[in-house]
């Protein structure tokens, strides 16, 4: 199935991203600065709110359906020198505390494990590193949706690239150790009712940065 995805995913996107996620990847990203990895890159969506300052932006992707189409949009995006990886988020191969900032967005819904997955986040981000993320997430206000997300979530993993309706991902990324620096709860416009509650924030890695 990874191929269509890969091929319908930024049109069954489009009426959420115009709807509000595009103004929320910019909000997030336009204070980024250094060396930034980004995990679950897809095809590419937050390549035009990078700052143009970075110094080195790394994206991972382990899926080659979608890889190839971050090729394309890099070339067209201002980042044609970004650094395109085929890794995962359970093993990636960079070095410990190497990244002044980690960008998650959409992500942590289809990893394997999101414990393992965050930690590999905390491993490679510097002391004082800076966590992005934006994520759906399980419907907690609201208990009717999170009974229809528990009841659909077996067969919606298996459609949608294991993607999960119920990540308790605030409650994870504290776990990893990272110290949460602001949160926000919101519906994504536009997006399938099971998959609308999200969280979108800043979690820091503990010490102190590098001058």
């Amino acid at each position: 199935m990874s191929w269509f995805v890969a091929a319908v995913y930024d049109r069954w996107m489009r009426a959420a991203e115009a709807a509000c996620l595009v103004q929320w990847r910019a909000e997030l990203l336009r204070d980024l600065e250094g060396e930034v990895l980004e995990v679950g890159a897809g095809t590419g969506a937050n390549l035009p709110q990078y700052p143009k300052t970075i110094k080195r932006l790394v994206l991972a992707e382990p899926d080659r359906h979608m890889r190839r189409r971050l090729e394309m949009r890099c070339g067209a995006s201002g980042f044609p020198r970004a650094e395109i990886f085929d890794a995962s988020l359970d093993g990636l191969p960079m070095p410990d505390a190497s990244f002044d900032g980690v960008v998650s967005m959409l992500v942590l819904c289809s990893v394997p494990d999101l414990h393992a997955a965050l930690a590999e986040v905390f491993r490679v981000l510097r002391p004082g590193g800076l966590f992005l993320f934006l994520e759906h997430v399980a419907a907690d206000q609201n208990p009717t949706r999170l009974r229809w997300q528990r009841r659909v979530e077996p067969v919606w993993k298996r459609v949608a690239g294991n993607c999960h309706l119920t990540r308790q991902t605030e409650q994870a990324i504290l776990a990893s150790g990272l110290q949460i620096e602001r949160i926000k709860r919101e519906s994504i416009r536009k997006a399938m009712p099971l998959a609308r509650p999200s969280i979108r924030g800043a979690a820091r890695k503990p010490g102190l940065r590098a001058t």
